[in-house]
């Protein structure tokens, strides 16, 4: 069969919805500055769906840099891959002060998060190495694993017991193969919100021989004393051997980095092929992520009111019988009852009459039959955002629970 034959009939898990969701349930359009307020399909909304955790995307300083950036390198500097030619010591300074923060040796900036985490996995890996990962490990760790061609053995989420199964599993393997072992798990996982249990996967280090290694996209700026991550958070940031997380939560940004011991970071700045052979992080992305850590690390005030609205949106929906799960961060999924007809209708409700905007979930992401609305809180919002938001909650509660979702054809966005 032709290839182009093939995928006009086999769209594939997500394309098979294209029809009627593009536009409005995917690849909706939120227009203007990025702020708690944007327009939605001509309509003023109240955002919750932007990973804009400290609210820096619109911060004035943040804003100036970027700009001043802009006007003194422009977009294309420096041109080259960073081997070559697109090497510069605002490059290095970035890496200096994040190993600095992250309690690490030394740091490698990253084009982007997920391909930078493929390419970590890519590089550090030989067929005879094993791997033991978490079953909620986000996608790039999963694409990046399809890559390794050596054994691999996955435990249920956050299930230490039978993690030290598998630890056993892999230990006899790696015997036989005389290769290593390593952990992944994530600090702060990105859909329930929970985190990974690092004390409890440090500890383990006690038993079995093992690298550890954690994503903590979501965690970074977010956890920790002073922001440092989840690692931080739990006292255990010196027992991870190799840090991970990028610019696109808190930092309102593109790219990210890996941090670890010295050996282990020079080798992947001469291995990963993402970035080998992919231009360098432009200069105004650079100077701007300068700009940005150190609002986060000079202004713990803004994590403070961060957390000030998670606390209040959490505790205010728990109070009128939402499940959120087990979230431990500011991450805050809604669980609720329902099929495809219930979330449409109800999803709609929500954006056009309630003039509230939050990402759907569904199948197979959540169980069949479950709905979750994810909300993502930032320092940019307020209490009242968080009022309001609580009473457009309740209301929609109320109409699934009379089945208004269900008889009724709301939905209409063509």
């Amino acid at each position: 069969m032709d290839i182009f034959d093939r995928i006009k009939t086999q769209k594939g898990e997500l394309g098979q919805y294209q029809s009627v969701a593009h536009g409005y349930f995917t690849f909706p359009k939120l227009e203007g500055e990025i702020a708690p307020r944007m327009k939605f399909r001509g309509n003023e909304v109240l955002t919750w769906s932007l990973n804009n955790y400290l609210g820096l995307a619109n911060h004035p300083e943040v804003r100036k840099a970027d700009a001043e950036g802009a006007e003194k390198w422009g977009l294309a500097y420096p041109m080259g891959a960073r081997m070559m030619s697109g090497h510069t010591s605002l490059h290095e300074e970035l890496e200096q002060k994040l190993a600095k923060f992250e309690g690490k040796e030394d740091a490698y900036l990253l084009n982007f998060g997920y391909q930078g985490m493929v390419s970590i996995l890519d590089s550090l890996l030989t067929r005879n190495d094993v791997v033991v990962y978490d079953s909620g490990a986000h996608a790039c760790i999963i694409d990046g694993l399809r890559m390794h061609i050596g054994k691999r053995f996955v435990f249920p989420h956050n299930n230490i017991d039978k993690l030290r199964l598998q630890l056993q599993h892999a230990t006899k393997v790696a015997e036989q193969t005389k290769g290593g072992i390593l952990l992944i798990t994530e600090g702060v996982f990105g859909m329930a919100g929970d985190l990974g249990k690092l004390k409890e996967i440090a500890d383990l280090k006690k038993e079995f021989n093992f690298r550890f290694m954690i994503d903590d996209a979501h965690g970074f700026g977010t956890m920790g004393a002073t922001g440092a991550g989840t690692g931080e958070h739990f006292g255990v940031q010196d027992k991870i051997d190799i840090y991970f997380a990028t610019f696109a939560k808190s930092m309102a940004g593109i790219g990210g980095f890996v941090a670890s011991n010295e050996t282990v970071v020079d080798y992947l700045r001469y291995s990963m092929r993402s970035q080998v052979y992919a231009k360098s992080l432009p200069m105004p992305m650079v100077f701007g992520a300068l700009k940005r850590l150190e609002l986060l690390q000079t202004h713990p005030e803004i994590r403070e009111h961060l957390w000030e609205i998670v606390r209040a949106i959490q505790s205010g929906l728990k109070a009128e019988g939402f499940d959120l799960g087990n979230t431990q961060s500011p991450v805050t999924p809604v669980f609720l009852d329902g099929g495809i007809p219930e979330a449409t209708n109800l999803s709609f409700d929500l954006r056009e009459n309630y003039k509230v905007f939050c990402s759907i979930v569904l199948y197979p992401v959540v169980p069949k039959g479950v709905i979750m609305l994810r909300i993502i809180p930032t320092a940019a919002h307020s209490l009242e955002d968080v009022e309001y938001t609580i009473k457009a909650f309740k209301a929609i509660k109320e109409n699934l629970k009379a089945e208004k979702y269900s008889k009724e054809i709301l939905a209409k966005v063509r």
